[in-house]
C-alpha cells in the first residue's frame, strides 16, 4: 500500500462538541465520530487518543490533523490561546499528541483548515488570491495566495472579526468593544433584534417576546426572517449592512479577487447576500472606480475544517 492511499483523520474541536472524520485522498469522509468536548487539557488529549483508536480499528490511519479555534505559533506546533478550550500558554499540543498517538500530527487554525478544505475540494479550487470569510458564532478569516496560507509574522493573521467598527460598542468575548463580529455574526443577529425590539417596534412579531426576554437564538431570528417575520427581517437587514461593511474592509486591506463566504450562517446566504454585496459596494474605497471581489458561497459546509486539516495532515505521510 502506498503512503498517499492511507486515510487521515481530521478533528474539529469546538467548545461544546468535538468531531473527527476519516478522510480519503479525494477529500471524501468515509467515517466519523462525535463527542462532548472535555474542559481540561488532559481530557482533550485522552479524547483524541480514544477517538483515533476507535477509528484505527476500522481504517488504515496514517496521520491526524487537529483544527483549533485559537492562536497558534507560525509553525503550528503550540497553542498560545484557545478561548473555548483548555489549551493555552504555549502548550506544545502537537508534540504531546504525537507522543500519545504514535502518529504524525498536524495542528492548524480552524478557519485556515476550512479554507484549505475549500481550496482543495470546494469553492476555492482554481482560485489565486482570495479570502475565506467564515461567519458563524463569530467571524474567522483566511488569506489564500497561490495555494499558500498567509499567517502573518506571529501566526494570527487575519483577525477581521475583531476589528473595532463601533468604538465603545457591544462587548466582545475577546475583551474589546465594538468588534465586527458583534455586529455581523450569527450571535449578533440576536443583538440586532434586541436593539430593534427595545425601541418598541414590531410587537406583533412572532419572535418579539422571545427576543425581549432574551430567549431567542440566531437560528430563531434567521428562521423568522425566512418566514417573512418583520422583526426577523429588520434584524437581518442590520446584520447584512454590517457584513457588507466587513467585506469592504477585507477588500480595502487585501484586494482579493474572490471572497468565499463560509461558516454556519452562510447556509442562509440567499436571504442576505445581495444586501451585503450592496453594502460592500457602498462602503469600499473607490466605489464605482475599481473592480469588486466576487462573493462566492462555500461548498463543504460544516465539514470543511475536518476535510481541510485531514488533507494538511496527509502532507506528513
Amino acid at each position: 500500500m502506498v503512503a498517499h492511499s492511507r486515510m487521515t483523520v481530521g478533528f474539529d474541536i469546538g467548545g461544546t462538541n468535538a468531531r473527527a472524520a476519516v478522510v480519503d485522498r479525494d477529500g471524501a469522509i468515509v467515517d466519523s465520530l462525535s463527542t462532548r468536548t472535555p474542559h481540561d487539557a488532559e481530557g482533550l488529549t485522552q479524547m483524541i487518543v480514544e477517538m483515533v483508536g476507535e477509528l484505527r480499528a476500522q481504517h488504515d490511519i496514517g496521520a491526524v490533523g487537529v483544527a483549533v479555534a485559537g492562536f497558534l505559533d507560525p509553525a503550528c506546533e503550540v497553542v498560545r490561546f484557545a478561548p473555548h478550550l483548555a489549551w493555552r500558554d504555549d502548550q506544545p499540543v502537537r508534540r504531546d499528541l504525537e507522543a500519545a498517538l504514535g502518529l504524525p500530527v498536524r495542528l492548524e487554525h480552524d478557519a485556515n483548515s476550512a479554507a484549505w478544505g475549500e481550496y482543495r475540494y470546494g469553492a476555492g479550487r482554481d482560485l489565486d488570491t482570495w479570502v475565506f470569510f467564515a461567519v458563524g458564532t463569530g467571524i474567522g478569516a483566511t488569506l489564500m495566495h497561490r495555494g499558500e496560507i498567509y499567517r502573518g509574522a506571529f501566526g494570527t493573521a487575519p483577525e477581521f472579526g475583531h476589528i473595532t467598527v463601533v468604538p465603545g460598542g457591544r462587548a466582545c468575548s475577546c475583551g474589546k468593544q465594538g468588534c465586527l463580529e458583534r455586529y455581523a455574526s450569527g450571535t449578533s443577529l440576536v443583538d440586532c433584534a434586541i436593539d430593534i425590539a427595545t425601541k418598541g417596534s414590531f410587537k406583533d412579531s412572532g419572535v418579539y417576546r422571545a427576543v425581549v426576554e432574551k430567549r431567542a437564538s440566531g437560528h430563531d431570528i434567521m428562521a423568522a426572517a425566512r418566514d417573512g417575520d418583520q422583526l426577523g427581517l429588520a434584524a437581518l437587514e442590520s446584520f447584512s449592512t454590517w457584513l457588507g461593511r466587513g467585506l469592504a474592509i477585507v477588500a480595502d486591506v487585501l484586494d482579493p479577487a474572490q471572497i468565499v463566504l463560509g461558516g454556519g450562517v452562510s447556509e442562509d446566504a440567499d436571504l442576505f447576500l445581495l444586501s451585503a454585496q450592496r453594502s460592500m459596494e457602498a462602503n469600499i474605497v473607490g466605489a464605482g472606480y475599481r473592480p469588486l471581489p466576487e462573493i462566492l458561497c462555500a461548498e463543504l459546509g460544516s465539514r470543511a475544517g475536518m476535510i481541510g486539516v485531514a488533507d494538511l495532515a496527509r502532507e506528513l505521510l
